[in-house]
């Protein structure tokens, strides 16, 4: 196609296998959009399109995602208001002909699994490094762990006991998030093992699914409420904003699903291409005492030297 159609809030870019979604940055515009500036939606990762009738002589485009398809909106699990919905774009009601044009050009696109969930990520997650404030910490992320700074004027006492904590993403199976728009918002991760599972008033994110499983009883208990559990902090009015702690769940998942979704023997390659430049150099510097002292030969260290080279 390659037009774009301008709406309020955001323009939709159509492209012949995808469509790039940049939001504005008025302000007016919701602040999760802002924040997210742009997305690619490829169309494999889309079930249907619809067009209904907006607010005061509007008309509303939105691209249906396909389930599990988006980081953003399996992290979400349907708390987003319909002004934060990445998906919609809000036109004038004079404009409906031409939208209903471009709903029907990107249904023509959707592919013969339009309505199966998806078994992958198809739409991008936010980028790490990322942080963000929470009523009783600070939550950092920097692509490959979670990091969470205990404040003394908001953290419990078990989570001061329990001190500040760093999370891999290997050692987690999912992260829950509650919006703070709503009663007792947090973020909270699921590490792998027999206790996590959470108590059925809240709900799992299960990465391998994407959906959500509740009504799980753990094995060893874990804390029934957030603001005791070292895994999780919790908003509260100005802290952990959608904007912020969104993303953030979203990209925490997404790493969670990819290192969950990778091969073990490409996993053990690539851990053993990242060695250490020190302890190779380390090695070396020893085997050239061995060398010196005449307790190695001159081809056995050569050999050995080149072999740990290899290893950078």
């Amino acid at each position: 196609m390659g037009d774009v159609l301008a709406g309020i809030h955001a323009t939709w870019e159509f492209d012949a296998d995808s469509v790039l979604i940049r939001y504005e940055r008025g302000i007016r515009s919701p602040r999760l959009l802002q924040s997210l500036r742009e997305r690619r939606v490829p169309h494999a990762a889309l079930s249907s399109v619809t067009l209904t009738p907006g607010r005061r002589g509007t008309v509303v485009l939105r691209a249906v995602p396909r389930p599990g398809a988006d980081p953003l909106l399996e992290a979400a699990a349907g708390q987003l208001k319909d002004g934060c919905d990445p998906y919609r774009l809000v036109l004038p009601a004079a404009r409906e002909t031409l939208a209903e044009y471009y709903a029907d050009e990107l249904r023509s696109c959707l592919g013969a699994d339009a309505g199966d969930p998806a078994d992958r990520f198809l739409v991008a997650a936010p980028k790490a490094p990322m942080q963000f404030k929470a009523y009783d910490g600070r939550a950092g992320f920097d692509g490959e762990r979670i990091s969470f700074r205990w404040f003394w004027t908001g953290a419990s006492s078990e989570k001061w006991k329990a001190g500040d904590q760093t999370f891999p993403v290997t050692d987690l199976c999912g992260v829950e998030w509650r919006s703070p728009e709503g009663l007792e918002g947090y973020l909270r991760l699921l590490p792998k093992g027999p206790d996590t599972a959470v108590p059925a008033s809240g709900g799992l994110t299960a990465p391998a699914t994407g959906g959500t499983v509740t009504g799980l009883q753990p094995v060893i208990p874990r804390p029934a409420r957030a603001d005791q559990d070292p895994a999780a902090v919790i908003f509260g009015l100005g802290y952990g904003p959608v904007h912020e702690s969104l993303p953030f769940a979203a990209a925490v998942l997404e790493s969670v699903r990819r290192k969950q979704s990778a091969p073990p023997a490409a996993a053990a390659l690539a851990a053993a291409a990242r060695r250490d430049p020190a302890d190779i150099a380390e090695r070396i510097h020893h085997l050239g005492e061995l060398h010196r002292a005449g307790l190695v030969t001159d081809e056995e260290f050569s050999a050995k030297k080149a072999q740990l080279l290899a290893e950078l």
